[in-house]
């Protein structure tokens, strides 16, 4: 007898997606299998209380919750992370994301200039056209054999690897073609001898190709590479779509720990991967505008991500990471197939993934380090990358020590009510009228504005600390009678950045006192991660010669701003140098010489990692960091000396 069907059909209101899924499912459970991104940054955890929906018909069974009110309750609204299917549902998402752009826009264009190639430059694919003598009576030999002495004659290569599933296409393609083929061959690969990865009819001339990849906490960058030329053909960038999973690497780790958590993360990562994998193949490949690729084309990818995101991009558990002693299933990852990830290349393609060199320095920060030259300069260097994390590497050519802060994701966006990521409608910087406490705000791509970005949060914090606005906690000191811009809104007390008549969304764009503690917290742990590794090594911050910034947000940074407001150490702005997203580019690198991709490897075992939570200063470094500036003025010299002349 058939098996009866129990699963329930939850329809998702506006976006007119659905799931079915069986009784006693969450309902953001069910959104997630529909492709509905809901606002859940703690992961499902119900701490947040920012997956509000609405139930507009069918049965839900949910616990009580300090996060809804009686009258919510009557009016169908619930957490979706705790109301549980029940029957048939319909429900309503509120745009909670849309309303500041944060939908699962992906941005994609032509690329310029790519990034510097410090090394040789050698593909990791090699495409050898060939052409075989047919078979007859007097010399029968085997298929692959007739193919294994042609490659030795013409190439003096006759040992190299093929995959069963090349090796059944290789007999039609040979009799079709009339024995001329162009094969394609990783001269990478780990086993020691060539790989066959590619066998293409005839001798066309096509594209060599090959992607780096950043696969961050926020957000995925990719670029599409001339493997031959080094030439950038396209990038694309959009949001990580684990978000629907929790903002920090904590809330999907513990995601990952619920039955089929890790598979949810996976799929949800690797259709980001995909999606922007068509924007790249989208542009032609030739800047004359002819030759449309195909993503097949591509042979190979070389990924960078914290450790949490490559084990949940390879399905690696993840939990130990977020348990002492936080251990990584693995910081050295082996190489794999895109067709055994579900990555829509050449199935057949490597990818490799950036080693880590511990649980919260990961891969990413190799890539960076790598890129940023550190390990080669004799100057003492700070490099940072402050994104959903804050990771910092101190050091010079004799000698490397990192470490992790746990941030926060304020800087990315998360956690912060009118907050977004650095991308286009973005506040990035902001200017206080002293006397009227009017604003000036710029933009990214100088647009109407949607949210406000980390940049933008740093310097309108320094702004209001130095128009009085808030006092050295971050309290905002008086409502601002004259024009309503400090006011009692919503969420207490807040500052408005921009009317609603002047933003996109038509609403209003403000920062209250819970943001600004929210970004003063993250901007104390990265100040107190530095003084700590200072410490460590015996020297004072005026010894840094040289700090590196890295990642989409020190694109846009204010210096002047971040030491305000004590994110910075007080160095001379000369000393500042702003890198672009280097995991991306430390990528690029690794994907056009194996020399990079060896010194990668070799990175992790000369960073000495230290861990913060063992240190017993950083307590008390970051107590003494979360005031503005800080709680010592000698920290912050130039401060203190401007502070004696107002």
């Amino acid at each position: 007898m058939k098996e009866e069907n129990i699963n329930c059909r939850v329809e998702f209101h506006p976006q007119g997606k659905s799931a079915a899924v069986p009784p006693g499912t969450t309902i953001l459970d069910a959104a997630i299998k529909a492709g509905i991104a809901i606002d859940a940054p703690c992961g499902g955890q119900g701490r947040c209380g920012r997956c509000l929906v609405r139930v507009e018909k069918g049965t839900v069974t949910h616990n009580d919750s300090s996060y809804l009110n009686s009258e919510q309750i009557q009016q169908g609204w619930a957490l979706s992370c705790e109301a549980i299917v029940a029957s048939d549902l319909a429900i309503f998402v509120p745009d909670s994301r849309e309303r500041i752009g944060l939908g699962d826009k992906i941005t994609s264009r032509k690329a310029a200039a790519p990034p510097h190639l410090d090394w040789p430059l050698t593909s990791p694919v090699s495409r050898l056209p060939l052409t075989l003598s047919p078979p007859d009576l007097q010399d029968n030999a085997a298929d692959l054999d007739r193919l294994r002495a042609a490659m030795a004659a013409g190439y003096q290569m006759e040992n190299f690897s093929i995959s069963l599933p090349l090796l059944r296409r290789l007999s039609r393609n040979l009799r079709k073609e009339k024995w001329q083929l162009t094969l394609s061959l990783d001269t990478r690969s780990r086993e020691g001898e060539p790989r066959l990865i590619d066998i293409r009819s005839g001798h066309k001339e096509q594209p060599l190709l090959g992607v780096a990849l950043d696969i961050g906490t926020t957000s995925v960058a990719a670029s599409l590479v001339d493997l031959n030329s080094g030439r950038l053909i396209s990038q694309a960038s959009s949001l990580n779509k684990q978000r629907a999973c929790g903002e920090d690497v904590i809330s999907r780790i513990i995601y990952s720990e619920r039955s089929g958590g890790i598979k949810d993360l996976n799929r949800l990562v690797i259709q980001t991967i995909n999606d922007l994998l068509g924007e790249l193949t989208a542009l032609p490949v030739s800047p004359g505008g002819k030759g449309k690729i195909k993503a097949t084309d591509i042979n190979y990818m070389v990924v960078a991500g914290n450790t949490t995101m490559t084990h949940l991009l390879l399905s690696l558990p993840a939990t130990h990471i977020r348990q002492e002693p936080y251990v990584p299933t693995a910081t050295h990852f082996p190489m794999v197939s895109a067709g055994a990830l579900g990555i829509k290349i050449n199935p057949e393609a490597s990818i490799y993934c950036f080693p880590a060199i511990a649980a919260y320095v990961g891969g990413d920060i190799t890539a960076g380090t790598l890129s940023s030259r550190l390990f080669q300069n004799d100057e003492l260097s700070l490099f940072l990358d402050i994104g959903t994390n804050g990771e910092i590497v101190l050091g010079n050519s004799d000698w490397m020590v990192s470490c992790a802060c746990s941030a926060g994701p304020a800087f990315e966006g998360a956690g912060v009510n009118c907050g977004m990521p650095a991308i286009r409608g973005a506040i990035e910087d902001v200017i206080i009228n002293s006397r009227t406490l009017e604003p000036t705000v710029k933009v990214i791509d100088d647009v109407l504005p949607q949210g406000i970005c980390g940049s933008g949060m740093i310097a309108v914090l320094a702004e209001m600390l130095s128009t009085g606005v808030i006092d050295k906690s971050g309290n905002i000191i008086h409502e601002d009678k004259r024009n309503s811009l400090i006011r009692t809104g919503e969420h207490g007390k807040e500052y408005v950045i921009c009317r609603a008549a002047d933003s996109a969304g038509g609403k209003d764009i403000a920062i209250n006192e819970a943001d600004i503690d929210n970004i003063i917290r993250t901007k104390a742990a990265i100040y107190a991660g530095v003084m700590v590794l200072l410490k460590q090594v015996g020297i004072s911050v005026t010894d840094i010669e040289r700090v590196l910034i890295g990642g989409a947000f020190g694109q846009h940074i204010n210096v002047e701003s971040a030491i305000k407001i004590g994110l910075l150490p007080d160095l001379p702005w000369e000393r500042f140098h702003f890198l672009g997203n280097t995991s991306l580019s430390g990528a690029y690198n690794a994907l056009l010489s194996p020399e990079a991709q060896e010194m990668a490897e070799k990175l992790t075992q000369q960073i000495t990692y230290v861990e913060l939570i063992a240190d017993s200063s950083f307590m008390s470094e970051f107590t003494a960091a979360s005031f503005l500036p800080h709680t010592d003025p000698d920290n912050f010299p130039s401060l203190k000396a401007k502070n004696r002349r107002a």
